[in-house]
């Protein structure tokens, strides 16, 4: 059984709250749900390669130099987030591989989707879909929602903080995208994904779109998925999850525009 059909009564979306689009109105998104992504496959080349691509782009000048981070960085700024103090996770991880010239190793999924984020320079958050209940909304927090930490506690997001949360109130990040949460953190036996990537810079909708092509072949190459993907807009703000997972059939080799 899928495990989005095992957290109860549809449907099953995830989409951006209309707050968000009307306050950031460069924003691209890309949403793909990936199935069968076991723990057993090497990646280390793929790693590499992408990373030498971020590598070369950070030897013209520091992360903070990058059009798509300078975007990130004023977004924060807006949310009233100092952004020396509160990173976007593309930053913080352009920032160790600079300081340190390698990222740490997670989960091959996780490693691939950190590189790829530091070769574009664009946020990407992996989320295990059995972590999730309901819909999942980018939204401005009400303050009741919880967060889980990764070293065990638990945190309420302050009110107008914007935040991945799902029907249930667990927020599964810290401002924006500056956080992900323990509660739907990709681990040794997940097997369906929801992978998102966001983008401000005005070469947005180019570069998500280069992301999604090296993504998808990625995918397809080394788990042998195809996953369905979407490019949301405001005027195409949601991804129906549901439709895309079926007990008993790998949804991805079903092709979605």
């Amino acid at each position: 059984m899928s495990t989005t059909a095992q957290t109860g009564s549809g449907p099953y979306t995830f989409r951006h709250a209309p707050e968000v689009w009307a306050r950031f109105p460069t924003l691209v998104s890309l949403a793909a749900c990936a199935h069968g992504v076991v723990s057993s496959v090497d990646v280390s080349a793929k790693v590499a390669a992408y990373h030498e691509i971020a590598l070369s782009r950070l030897e013209k000048g520091t992360e903070s130099d990058l059009p798509s981070i300078r975007s990130w960085r004023r977004a924060f700024t807006r949310m009233g987030l100092r952004p020396t103090q509160y990173r976007c996770a593309a930053e913080a991880l352009l920032r160790r591989l600079r300081k340190e010239g390698s990222l740490p190793s997670l989960h091959p999924l996780i490693d691939l989707c950190n590189a790829l984020s530091a070769a574009f320079a664009i946020p990407v958050a992996v989320l295990d879909l059995a972590g999730v209940k309901g819909d999942l909304t980018v939204r401005p927090a009400d303050g009741t929602e919880v967060y889980a930490t990764f070293d065990g506690r638990l945190e309420h997001p302050e009110p107008g903080e914007i935040v991945f949360a799902d029907s249930t109130g667990t927020a599964h990040s810290r401002r924006w995208c500056n956080r992900q949460s323990a509660a739907s953190a990709v681990r040794q036996d997940t097997s369906e994904v929801l992978v998102i990537a966001e983008a401000l810079h005005p070469e947005a909708t180019a570069d998500i779109k280069s992301l999604r092509d090296a993504l998808s072949s990625d995918l397809r190459e080394l788990w042998g998925t195809v996953p369905p993907t979407r490019i949301l807009s405001a005027e195409a703000p949601a991804l129906a999850l549901d439709a895309w997972s079926v007990d008993g059939v790998e949804a991805g080799h079903r092709q979605r525009a």
